[in-house]
């Protein structure tokens, strides 16, 4: 029984490396078949995979005992898939509104006494886009006919397969990573659901949304549609702080009980990735507000903001605050420049210091007693206090990927029950996990990525830049915003908003110079009514 089951292991390891394979050569190989066929041997081995792990456990046995509910459950999914693989081959723009769209929603699947949050309606927008870009590479590369009959309709034409930049290489190489050091993982279970959950069909994401020419259409439309989904989850919160319920989230129910305050959720499962949500949304509107081309733009970006501003209070995530103003800076120094914003960050970092030093009393902290620093923080301090012990026992390689959790409570005698599942600090996370060497590939993912947002970004003066020139500098802001909040809370390349905001980087910095702009048609249309 130990050899079958070290056999199984190995076998799940193995797939799990070649699934991550399959989406990196999605990324990088040369030759667009190639391309399409990677990135399909990823998607239908990632859920093969995940359901080997998971056969044993209470979700599976429960849908084992009724397969006709499975089987159902398969067809209609499957049948999703294809209808809107048709639709995406034939209007391919319509993948990033539809990625944006479905960007938040997590389904809560329960099953055998347990819960999971899942990104259903993005895996299957992902799933569809796959088997559309496949269909155009592997059976037949005809165009939409709205981009052969040159109608204006803004159809951006085929799909494309550019070369692979710095950022998209820094990215295959710390899931690889993430996939070798999940061999000798202590939790392998949970390394293998992030990469079948987070980093095999997120990089499938990056491949479709870089695949697509984002026109000024697609620009629009994502941001309506973000921007309408912030004030329905504003609206929902809302709600719940005035009636006093939540809709899920235990841990928060019972806080809400004993807290002087009332944290809300809206949809989301968790308080603080919903503020995240809000505070890039926030930094959108406020993108638009510095650059308006109307007056009218300007009272309802402001009414906007202010109803989203009420909403991200109500979440109480000290985080998403620090992430909103950091992403503003950004936006400020893009507007104005960098040296009075400089400054002014520098001043408000040395009152909070004074004021921490001097009255600590009047935060509810007592700088001698580590336990109220702790506290403060919710926490952090113990769980990056063992994080680093773990990064000094194992600095090279570290214990294993997603192995953090079960480490921690095992070296710091924590309860199963305890809520540890990072160190919120993603920093801290990765080398405890995979030591030095995840270490540096974090690092460079990092550096490339601002390298490519801030590229050519100067100090934007004018009353209206050029659309894709704004647009750039909300993608840099808001990256930097959402950097800053997984150094503060956790959850980096586990969002898919991340691989989202990247992706439009990535696009946004091509030198194209018919992208963002109006269709030809658009334009005749009025030349020849001003004429």
């Amino acid at each position: 029984m130990g050899s079958a089951l070290a056999v199984a292991t190995a076998v799940k390891g193995v797939g799990a490396v070649v699934a991550c394979g399959g989406a990196a050569a999605a990324l990088l190989l040369p030759h667009p078949r190639g391309r399409a066929l990677a990135a399909l041997i990823a998607l239908v081995l990632t859920p093969i995979l995940l359901i080997g792990e998971l056969w044993d456990s209470p979700q599976m046995i429960t849908l084992r005992h009724r397969p006709g509910v499975a089987a159902a459950g398969i067809v209609i999914g499957l049948v999703a898939v294809g209808v809107l693989a048709a639709v995406l081959r034939r209007h391919p723009w319509l993948l990033p509104p539809l990625a944006v769209f479905t960007l938040p929603f997590r389904i809560p699947l329960e099953s055998g006494g347990q819960s999971a949050n899942l990104l259903v309606p993005l895996y299957v927008v992902v799933a569809a886009g796959v088997v559309a870009y496949a269909w155009n590479r592997l059976v037949g590369r005809r165009e939409p006919a709205s981009a052969v009959a040159g109608n204006g309709s803004g159809d951006p034409g085929p799909w494309r397969d550019p070369a692979p930049g710095r950022v998209e290489i820094g990215l295959v190489v710390f899931v690889m990573l993430y996939a070798l050091q999940s061999l000798y993982s202590t939790d392998f279970e949970t390394a293998l659901k992030n990469i079948a959950f987070f980093y095999v069909p997120f990089m499938l994401l990056l491949r479709l949304l870089t695949s697509i020419q984002w026109t000024r259409r697609v620009v629009y439309a994502c941001s309506a549609i973000v921007v309408a989904l912030a004030v329905v989850f504003a609206a929902i919160g809302f709600l719940e702080y005035a009636t006093r319920h939540i809709f899920w989230n235990q841990k928060v129910i019972a806080s809400n009980e004993f807290e002087s305050y009332f944290r809300v959720n809206s949809l989301f499962f968790d308080p603080n990735i919903y503020g995240r949500f809000l505070a890039l949304v926030m930094i959108g509107l406020a993108t638009a507000l510095l650059w308006p081309r109307r007056t009218r733009d300007v009272a309802v970006m402001s009414v906007l903001l202010a109803i989203l501003w009420g909403a991200i209070v109500l979440s109480f995530s000290q985080s998403s605050f620090a992430a909103l103003l950091v992403g503003l800076g950004v936006l400020a120094a893009l507007r104005w420049s960098w040296r009075p914003v400089a400054l002014a960050a520098g001043a408000v970092a040395l009152v909070g210091a004074v004021i921490v030093i001097a009255a600590p009393h009047t935060l509810h902290l007592n700088l001698r007693s580590s336990h109220s620093i702790d506290k403060a923080s919710s926490g952090r301090l113990d769980l990056m206090r063992g994080g680093i012990s773990m990064f000094a026992h194992r600095p090279f390689h570290g214990f294993g990927s997603g192995a953090f959790a079960k480490e921690f409570r095992t070296r710091e005698k924590v309860g199963s029950s305890s809520a540890a599942v990072a160190s919120h600090t993603i920093p801290i996370t990765v080398a405890a996990e995979q030591g030095i060497l995840g270490l540096a590939a974090y690092a460079f993912v990092l550096v490339a990525s601002f390298a490519l947002l801030f590229r050519g970004l100067g100090v934007l003066h004018g009353r209206a830049p050029p659309l894709r020139l704004i647009s750039r500098g909300y993608v840099a802001a808001a990256f930097t915003a959402l950097v800053l909040h997984t150094l503060l809370y956790a959850a980096f390349l586990e969002d898919p908003i991340t691989w989202t905001l990247l992706a439009a980087g990535i696009v946004l910095s091509r030198p194209e110079p018919s992208a963002l702009r109006p269709s030809t048609s658009a334009a005749q249309t009025r030349t020849g009514s001003s004429s």
